[in-house]
């Protein structure tokens, strides 16, 4: 695979209410060699990250309680981690959808499916960015 680690470990946190695909995120990021925490809503990552600290985070937009462009907006709005990149999760890839995630804040967008390469790419793309502005 030309997309493995760098050697370089990220702590991510996977946020989505499908038991799937945070699972599909789990196993294919553990493969990468990454930390995995998971959030099945946007009040439990809430909770994490303020917990754990991830170097990254990965965000459903469509959730119940509390949706991925309101949970980003709320992580980017605290201080403490408003330089932690969030990549936003969706079925949805239309123009509108990806330019409401750029308004909360949001570094990119990853349509669903998404497969092992395009997932392991953003860790590196952005946990590389985050390391170097510690």
């Amino acid at each position: 695979m030309a997309t493995t680690t760098t050697g370089s470990t990220f702590k991510v946190l996977v946020v989505d209410d499908s038991n799937t695909i945070r699972r599909s995120a789990e196993i294919f990021l553990k493969q990468g060699g990454h930390e995995v925490l998971l959030a099945d809503d946007g009040f439990d990552a809430l909770a994490k990250v303020n917990d754990y600290r991830p170097q990254l985070i990965f965000c459903d937009i469509l959730m119940p309680k509390l949706d991925g462009y309101q949970t980003c907006a709320i992580i980017k709005r605290n201080a403490r981690f408003a330089d932690t990149p969030v990549v936003m999760l969706s079925s949805k890839d239309g123009v509108f959808d990806k330019a409401r995630g750029r308004m909360v804040g949001c570094q990119e967008y990853l349509t669903k499916p998404f497969t092992k390469d395009q997932l392991l790419q953003a860790v590196q793309q952005f946990g590389n960015a985050q390391q170097g502005a510690m």
